[in-house]
């Protein structure tokens, strides 16, 4: 397999102030890398400054074998790579198809296809996305960032503010996509054994060090370890390692019986 994104030696963070030290990475064509670890790791840092909208400290970051160094944070969707936010950064007075058209208008990309891995969005298309559920809005900001045909996507807390059982339904069809086409993923997720259940391989970020790296079956017979490294001593073994961080507004389910169809929450912005 192709190494789409290698990082070596990177050090990044803001203010002077590293928030990822010496991390070394790569991914693969055709596979998953879940990125875990505690809230504050570095994961959200990697992924900004892979992408450019971070400025690396020291290092090095290759994506489809070139240097990102010096290159402007949006030409990263015309070669392919595509980012999609912890904040997902849907316009949200705009409709779903209107999203969706300015993605593909930008990049010339396949919208049908893009639908076709969330075709709940369909009968959605003529609704502003304020209007949308946190699992239908999720389920947009991934379609519009496939219009792109990217061949690496990273992926930032798909779940965050999401019910379990939505994330169960949106996590596999990353796998689909990867089967489909190829491409290479690179996952931020704080429903750790979800992720692990999906991916290929596994990093472990703590206090910005990678602490452990392998397969998804390896990262997983190390969990006990791993725990009491950065869950606590006191974690249960199916605790995310987000766990302990504290809830906010976005960090409510799509509504109190988990259907993301009943939730309309109206954020006129």
């Amino acid at each position: 397999m192709s190494a789409l994104l290698e990082i070596d030696g990177l050090y990044s963070g803001y203010a002077g102030v590293a928030m990822v030290r010496d991390l070394n990475l790569t991914v693969h064509a055709g596979e998953i890398v879940a990125l875990l670890g505690p809230n504050g790791a570095g994961k959200t840092t990697t992924l900004l400054t892979t992408s450019g909208l971070n400025p690396a400290m020291k290092g090095d970051i290759r994506v489809f074998g070139r240097s990102i160094r010096g290159r402007p944070a949006h030409r990263a969707p015309r070669e392919g790579l595509a980012h999609v936010l912890e904040d997902r950064s849907l316009f949200y007075q705009l409709t779903v198809a209107e999203n969706l058209r300015l993605a593909a208008a930008r990049s010339r990309g396949d919208l049908d296809r893009a639908l076709s891995y969330f075709p709940a969005l369909e009968p959605l298309l003529g609704r502003r996305a304020g209007l949308l559920s946190g699992g239908e809005q999720q389920m947009l900001a991934m379609a519009r960032a496939l219009t792109s045909k990217p061949r690496l996507l990273m992926v930032d807390e798909m779940s965050l503010g999401l019910a379990p059982v939505i994330v169960e339904r949106l996590l596999p069809v990353l796998r689909r996509i990867v089967d489909d086409t190829g491409a290479g993923v690179l996952l931020v997720e704080q429903h750790v054994h979800l992720a692990l259940e999906v991916a290929d391989r596994a990093a472990v970020l703590v206090h910005g060090d990678l602490v452990a790296s392998g397969t998804t079956a390896e990262i997983a017979g190390r969990a006990a370890a791993l725990e009491e490294t950065y869950l606590g001593a006191d974690a249960s073994p199916d605790a995310s390692p987000d766990a302990s961080r504290t809830a906010g507004p976005d960090d409510r389910p799509d509504d109190p019986e988990t259907d993301p169809e009943a939730d309309r929450k109206d954020h006129d912005e």
